[in-house]
This record gives structure tokens, C-alpha cells and sequence, in this order.
């Protein structure tokens, strides 16, 4: 059986122990069993009057064509029905908005699906969808990526990407893919976790990948996190990405608090900070952000609001701005 997902981020946007909203997340079990009931609960909000049919209906399209292209990926591979095992899970479609201080706003729309495929080997996956490319070779943290900085992206920043993956262990697999344009680049992944208590946990990534323009790079990736309740915790991330090509190092941290506030709904505020070393700015943006993310129809249409304040610093020779942000996104589940 095999798994294929357009999922590439090196640690999730929020801390194992918090699972967001309608997501399970890696170390979640840590967390006591009536915290993770109460938070896997569905969560009914009444829609606007005339909209449950259309939101309905969207969301059968959305799921057909997911399951349409997956029986047709898999019968590439061999003559094996698609019904025996396949299935398409943990799918999502996101429509995100945000904006800053003296920029324009910007509209992103993001596909990702887990499709189980019977004509390929257990350990043999492909991976597709469309999302910011440069994060996408990286294998950038969820938490660093411009969405959810609410950085502003061009639309050649996004291309669809689609390629074929290798589970060589349980802590180690191997990508080669292909961006827009049919220009190739390949990962080795590496991921290893330390419970070290029943309310500390240690998250470690490597990726190191190769392109025609970075030649060789790697992004390490570090995440601890402390369950301070079954509805509290915190967390400390870092990251950092270098290239053979670029010699100096892009590097991102962010600490945060996460409160379970009732099923399915996280409250989070968090602290980042950036810059690339050898720039002439020790710090080029840092900021503070506050989320809140709940279902807004049933416990698969969701949404998310993030609101901050950034002071970004573009070169030794400017002086530092400020700006406020602003972002929205609406998730479906299918």
C-alpha cells in the first residue's frame, strides 16, 4: 500500500502536544485521553441560512476529484483495482488571504490528500500538489513559511510539484521530485523524536537536497515542547537552511503558548524572529502574532485568524519598520 501526499513541511505549524484543529498530530497521544476527546469532538456551528447545500456540494466535488485522480495515478503501476485498499484521507483545500502594512494583499489557494494506492510497493509513495516552491525544496518548518508569517508571496513563488518517495526506515526517506517547469531536485529526509517525559518532547529534522541552482543544501530543524496542562503548552522552534550555492545561512526561530479552548478550537501567540547570517542585520524581521482556529461549519470546514505586528529591517543600510498584519484562511476537510 502506498501513501501519496503534497504535504513537505519539516515540523507542523503547531507543537505535537496542541493538536490543531481536525488534525491529528505526531506526539498528540501524550496528551491525556479526556483532553484528546474533548478536542477530536465535533464542533457544530450553525452556517449563514442558504449556504449548508453549497458548502455541501463543494465539498463532493472536491472529494471525487481527488478520488478520480488517484484511480488514475494507480493504474499506471498495474491492473489491481482501486477499490481494493485505495482510498484518499487526511484531505484538505485552503483558501488563505493576507495582507501587510504597505503591501498588497495577497490570495493563496493550497491542495493536499493522502491517497493509498494498491499498485505500489508498501514503502514506495508519490507526492503532488501546489505550494510555495523554494519552501517546498527545503523542506521549510510549517511555521516559517510565508503564510503563516504573513510575508507576501509573487505568484512565481507557487508551482505544482509532483515526484516519487522512498521510506528507506522509519526515521529516513528519499525524495526526487520535479517543480514547474520539469526542473528536478531530490531530498534525503531524516526525523527522529525524544519523549524525554510524559510532558517534554524533542523533535529533530535534517533534510538535505540538491537543485540545479542551490546545488548542494540542507535545512536542519530543531522543536522542543513542554505540556505545561492538558490544555497548555509551549514551544521553542528553530531552523536553519544553507546551500552550497549561497554560503550564508537563512535562519528562523519562533516561542510560543498554545491554549485548547473547547473541541477543535486553538488559541496560540507566538514570538518570531529571522535573518540570514553574514546579511549585516542580526535580526532582518521579527515580530509578535496571535491565532485563534475553530470549525465553522460541522468539524470539517475551518477557520483561521492570524493577526500581527512585525518590525522588518531590510538591509544594513535601511532603518527598521513596522507593520501590521493581518491573515486569514478557511480549510476544508474531505
Amino acid at each position: 500500500m502506498v501513501v501519496v501526499s503534497a504535504a513537505l513541511s519539516a515540523c507542523t505549524s503547531m507543537p505535537s502536544f496542541v493538536p490543531t484543529a481536525g488534525a491529528a498530530r505526531p506526539g498528540a497521544a501524550t496528551l491525556p485521553n479526556a483532553t484528546r476527546a474533548r478536542t477530536d469532538a465535533p464542533a457544530t456551528v450553525p452556517p449563514p441560512a442558504g449556504s449548508v447545500e453549497a458548502v455541501e456540494s463543494a465539498r463532493r466535488s472536491v472529494r471525487s476529484s481527488a478520488e478520480w485522480l488517484a484511480r488514475g495515478v494507480d493504474s499506471w503501476f498495474g491492473d489491481k483495482p482501486f477499490s481494493e485498499g485505495g482510498k484518499v484521507t487526511d484531505g484538505r483545500l485552503s483558501l488563505g488571504l493576507l495582507t501587510r502594512q504597505h503591501e498588497s494583499p495577497d490570495i493563496s489557494l493550497r491542495f493536499n490528500a493522502r491517497f493509498r494506492l494498491p499498485n505500489l510497493e508498501e514503502r514506495t509513495y508519490l507526492f503532488l500538489g501546489r505550494d510555495n516552491r523554494r519552501e517546498v525544496i527545503t523542506d521549510t518548518p510549517g511555521a516559517f513559511s510565508r503564510q503563516q508569517r504573513l510575508l507576501r508571496e509573487n505568484a512565481a513563488d507557487r508551482s505544482f510539484f509532483a515526484g516519487l518517495g522512498v521510506a528507506l526506515h522509519d526515521t529516513v526517506d528519499f525524495r526526487l521530485g520535479f517543480r514547474g517547469g520539469l526542473k528536478p531536485y531530490a531530498q534525503v529526509r531524516y526525523r527522529r523524536q525524544w519523549q524525554l517525559s510524559s510532558a517534554d518532547l524533542i523533535d529533530f529534522r535534517e533534510t538535505l537536497f540538491w537543485t540545479l541552482d542551490d546545488h548542494v543544501g540542507s535545512t536542519t530543524a530543531v522543536s522542543l515542547e513542554h505540556a505545561f496542562s492538558s490544555t497548555l503548552a509551549g514551544r521553542w522552534l528553530t531552523s536553519a537552511t544553507i546551500t552550497q550555492r549561497a554560503r550564508h545561512f537563512d535562519w528562523s526561530s519562533n516561542l510560543g503558548a498554545y491554549r485548547l479552548m473547547g473541541p477543535q478550537r486553538l488559541l496560540s501567540f507566538e514570538a518570531l524572529f529571522g535573518g540570514v547570517q553574514g546579511s549585516g542585520v542580526a535580526v532582518s524581521d521579527y515580530g509578535l502574532q496571535t491565532k485563534w482556529e475553530q470549525p465553522i461549519y460541522k468539524d470539517w470546514l475551518l477557520g483561521e485568524v492570524i493577526v500581527g505586528h512585525f518590525w522588518p529591517r531590510a538591509d544594513a543600510a535601511s532603518a527598521r519598520q513596522r507593520a501590521w498584519a493581518l491573515g486569514g484562511v478557511v480549510k476544508m476537510k474531505f
